[in-house]
């Protein structure tokens, strides 16, 4: 496969290849671009691991936020707390992974049938879910089941009816913002009498805060059978069926129960952090098992690794989230803070992608093959659309289904990214900064909307110079993007003023902003040309 092997493989539409174009990476314009790529990605590199060098003068004010590594005799900054949470527990993730598979396998040889099917695995998946969730809540475990049992109420009880959905939307976003205000709740504050529950949290308290993802499956669950209740006739799927059916197709009613709705809101693998599957899709890989090659799981074993170690190289030679954190940037260039903040979404990125990555790769070791999450690399990016459809895929995938395409979709494209990108903003976090963020990336999505309108590539694409105008928009887009990104993830508000003053302030703002820019514009036309490569190899991923 060449270059384009690095690729993520995803299901993706069948494309018309007849009129793909020849490949522009033997020209002299893209010898150059490549050229310039060698001498500026390595500049990129150096100038973090210099500002986090003992000698410069802003390290005193990140030391203390370092702590001892393990290469080369490097401190590593393992202060962002996210990450350090799931990298200081990967060994016992990774043991409580292996017991799940052993005692899977175990089960699947003592009650296997002669069905072909996996339905017969379901009652250990939730039996092992219920032993999980007790270990990790404890006593909370009963404030998640009250919760479970209320949705599941509600969506058995009114079926077909349009109170249904508006009732679990209600239910869910009044849940989301319970959980916030009251942190978990106390037994105590409901019955001083039960006050001795709180004395068994579990070995993660906080489970509101990883309880967004549940609400994502409570409503996943509620929807999928609504439309069940509403099909006339029931969908007859193939001997196969591919990942945009399995999340079309319905299920006989029966199979809509208590236990299934258990079994997936619980899934163990997918429990904390995903990916995201909808019910459909859930009991659909046990219906009617998909084939996961030991090939791609080994491949897909060898990527996790990868992502790990290049993250932590980063963390032992780039303290820019210690930087960021103690806002270490005094007398620091324009460029030097760039590379801050780009270095900091980097990180955002790979502190994302490897606990997805993490589960996933259970998931498939057990047989279920849930959405790929990152398909794209944070810096392989520059449409604001296709962004959001590689970033957190499987949330986008869920985004689409109970969200976008209900409020009318394409219909009235910019009031409904404003709508969804609220919700997501208040999904992640109820605070005014995300809120900030999610209005900031609906804004930037409209540039680029007005611009495939009024520029349409069926019109002007076969026009030479179409390309560098697109690569022209892009590079704003880019722009945009991580602007809020920063804002959302990373500095805040504060934190850009203070960039922005930096970079068009002063004449050194300027001038880097300029060679930034263009810089930009290269990297821009090489990303064109990796997907007319994926093109010309039968890829096409629309983003």
């Amino acid at each position: 496969m060449g270059l384009v092997g690095l690729t993520v493989k995803i299901p993706s539409p069948p494309r018309n290849l007849d009129g793909k174009k020849l490949s522009r990476w033997g020209t002299l314009e893209f010898r150059f671009y490549i050229a310039l790529a060698c001498v500026v990605i390595p500049i990129m590199f150096w100038i973090p691991i210099n500002l986090s060098s003992p000698s410069h003068p802003n390290y005193p004010y990140i030391r203390a936020r370092l702590s001892e590594g393990w290469l080369f005799g490097r401190n590593i900054d393992n202060s962002d707390a996210q990450y350090r949470s799931f990298r200081n527990n990967l060994p016992v993730l990774t043991i409580t992974a292996a017991l799940y598979l052993l005692l899977k396998f175990a089960w699947s040889i003592f009650s296997s049938k002669t069905q072909q099917d996996r339905m017969h695995l379901i009652p250990f998946n939730l039996a092992f879910s219920i032993l999980n969730l007790l270990a990790l809540h404890g006593s909370s475990v009963l404030k998640i089941f009250a919760i479970l049992i209320i949705n599941f109420i509600i969506g058995k009880s009114f079926r077909g009816s349009k109170a249904g959905p508006l009732l679990t939307w209600v239910f869910n976003i009044a849940v989301l913002f319970l959980n916030d205000r009251y942190g978990g709740y106390h037994f105590s504050d409901v019955l001083p009498q039960l006050e001795f529950l709180d004395d068994y949290p579990g070995l993660y308290p906080r489970w509101y805060i990883i309880f967004n993802i549940t609400m994502l499956r409570l409503i996943s669950f509620n929807m999928d059978y609504y439309w069940a209740c509403k099909r006339t006739e029931p969908l007859q799927a193939g001997n196969t069926i591919n990942e945009k059916q399995r999340q079309a197709y319905p299920h006989p009613d029966d199979l809509y129960s208590f236990a299934y709705y258990l079994s997936y809101v619980l899934y163990t693998p997918l429990y904390i952090a995903g990916p995201i599957m909808t019910f459909n899709d859930y009991i659909w890989q046990h219906r009617r098992p998909t084939s996961v090659p030991r090939r791609a799981v080994l491949g897909y074993l060898c990527r996790f690794l990868i992502c790990c170690l290049t993250m932590e190289f980063i963390l032992h030679f780039m303290y820019v989230v210690a930087i960021k954190d103690r806002k270490a940037w005094l007398g620091d260039t324009p460029a030097e803070i760039g590379m801050i903040g780009f270095w900091n979404l980097m990180i955002v990125w790979l502190k994302l992608l490897i606990p997805w990555r993490f589960f996933r790769l259970w998931a498939l070791m057990d047989g279920i093959d849930p959405p790929e999450n990152m398909i794209r690399c944070m810096a392989n990016n520059y449409s604001a659309t296709g962004f959001w459809r590689s970033w957190h895929r499987s949330y986008n995938l869920w985004i689409i289904r109970y969200i976008y395409i209900p409020l009318g979709g394409g219909s009235n494209v910019f009031l409904n990214s404003l709508l969804v990108f609220s919700f997501v903003a208040l999904w992640h976090d109820l605070t005014l900064r995300l809120l900030v963020w999610g209005w900031l990336v609906s804004l930037f999505i409209a540039p680029e909307l007005l611009a495939r309108y009024f520029l349409p590539q069926s019109r002007y694409g076969d026009k030479p110079w179409y390309r560098h105008a697109c690569a022209l928009g892009a590079v704003f887009n880019m722009m945009m993007m991580m602007s809020a990104n920063l804002v959302g993830f990373v500095i805040g508000l504060d934190g850009l003023r203070f960039f922005l003053d930096q970079l068009f302030g002063t004449t050194q703002g300027l001038l880097f902003l300029v060679v930034a820019f263009f810089c930009m514009f290269v990297g821009v036309q090489l990303m064109f040309e990796y997907r007319e490569e994926e093109l010309r190899k039968g890829i096409y991923h629309r983003c």
